[in-house]
């Protein structure tokens, strides 16, 4: 079984950083088109919220329109608590601090930010090729769709490892962060199981990221040991109020889907035009390689275009969807300007 074992955490790097993006790069020109972070570029269309979402604390009624919301979204079963909070990196984060494990198995490669938050809490953490592999951790993780590469787990395969992990008294949690446009591959219909623990982002289909909601969906037992760590008022007024009209938003959610897979097959043929190899991805991001592609981050930067490199892959960018005409163009002229390998 190959994996690769993850030392002590360090600062991870994420997409989005602006701020060190114009300082490293202060020549290039404005406005900078962000491509870096995999958010939908059209986000929801905003309602005017109601003055008492900003100035009352969120009542009971707050929270049971958005529980409503989301479980429908989702198709969470009722057997299940659907839990919100402040984005799924919040779960992240407190999931090593609720659920403490000793052995920690990451199908890999991913999210980096699941290792490090392990391995913060003193488990031993393995990156691990094969779904078979996490059946002797104490808790297994599964991004899915896999951030940066697409890789999905048929639902079937990801409930057979949770009932062998289950054997065990073991968790899988399942990071479904970018599963809205790709229902039909979710096991949050299952999120009643003892195993298991579902995430999803709110912020990143809708695109809202700063929003910063997201969701566990657990057993009734497991969700009350969360609830207990995430105190009174996980979310705020304004974040229950669009979250739960979004959520309620089918019409919506699948234009949204048609137009970002739209996009996605646009920035495919981009990029395989500019000779790079289309390596994966979802909707809201493609992954592409080619070697040397450190300076097609530099050159893309120069131009005022920020991407996601990958230090442990240095053949790969992520390019999310550029957000409306100018930036295609722009996007465009900077891949034939100049050859960046």
């Amino acid at each position: 079984m190959a994996h690769s074992a993850i030392g002590a955490p360090s600062l991870v790097a994420h997409g989005g950083r602006l701020d060190a993006a114009r300082r490293l790069f202060p020549n290039a020109p404005q406005p900078w088109i962000d491509l870096s972070t995999g958010v939908n570029p059209r986000a929801y269309p905003l309602p005017p919220p109601a003055d008492e979402v900003f100035t009352r604390l969120p009542d009971d009624d707050a929270f049971a329109a958005l529980d409503g919301a989301a479980r429908k979204a989702y198709g969470a079963p009722a057997g299940a608590d659907v839990l919100p909070g402040g984005g799924a990196q919040a779960f992240i984060q407190m999931l090593p601090r609720v659920f403490p494990a000793k052995r920690v198995a990451i199908l890999g490669f991913t999210y980096a930010e699941h290792a490090a938050c392990w391995a913060a809490m003193g488990a031993q953490v393995d990156l691990v090729e094969t779904i078979d592999a996490l059946a002797n951790a104490d808790v297994g993780v599964i991004v899915n769709p896999n951030n940066p590469d697409g890789r999905v787990v048929a639902p079937q395969d990801i409930l057979s490892a949770a009932a062998q992990m289950s054997q065990r008294g073991s968790l899988l949690i399942v990071d479904e962060s970018f599963m809205d446009f790709t229902p039909e591959v979710s096991v949050a219909r299952f999120a009643q199981n003892e195993s298991l623990v579902v995430l999803r982002s709110f912020g990143k289909a809708y695109g809202l990221p700063g929003l910063r909601l997201g969701f566990a969906l657990c057993s009734h037992a497991r969700g009350a040991k969360l609830r207990a760590a995430l105190g009174p008022w996980a979310v705020s007024g304004p974040a229950l109020s669009i979250g739960a009209r979004a959520l309620a938003d089918q019409a919506w959610r699948t234009g949204a889907a048609r137009a970002c897979a739209g996009d996605a097959a646009r920035l495919d043929a981009l990029l395989t035009q500019a000779r790079f190899q289309i390596a994966g991805g979802t909707t809201l991001f493609r992954l592409a390689a080619r070697l040397h592609a450190s300076r097609w981050f530099a050159h893309l930067a120069a131009r005022g275009i920020l991407t996601r490199g990958f230090a442990d892959r240095p053949d790969w960018l992520r390019f999310g969807l550029p957000p409306n005409e100018s930036a295609w163009a722009r996007l465009a002229a900077a891949l034939e300007s100049v050859d960046g390998g």
